[in-house]
């Protein structure tokens, strides 16, 4: 089945409505990628250095359970100062055991 229509004249009509929509659309590709080109990166939130893993009771946090380095793998929690990862891992609360905070922070 062809639509085409059968005379030269309307094909030849067809093919430059054909090639003004093709440009149209070119265009707007163009206009796209420039509009990419000029979109700022998002802004990500820099990762936090160290987490303090908690247990959770209800829907509630409970007592402290892990330090963790924010790149951990294994990380969730709130984020604490390095100051107090130490502070916590000296006081007895256990380091994770795939980021090993206590060795970064030297009390290993």
């Amino acid at each position: 089945m062809n639509d085409l229509p059968p005379d030269l004249t309307r094909l030849r009509t067809l093919e430059t409505w054909l090639e003004l929509q093709l440009k149209a659309v070119q265009k707007r590709i163009e206009a796209m990628e420039e509009r990419e080109r000029l979109r700022p990166e998002p802004v990500r939130a820099p990762r936090p250095e160290w987490l303090l893993e908690t247990e959770r009771l209800g829907g509630t946090k409970g007592a402290p359970l892990r330090v963790h380095e924010g790149g951990c793998a294994q990380s969730k929690g709130k984020e604490i100062t390095r100051e107090q990862a130490a502070q916590f891992l000296t006081e007895g609360i256990e380091a994770c055991f795939v980021c090993r905070p206590d060795k970064a922070l030297g009390i290993a």
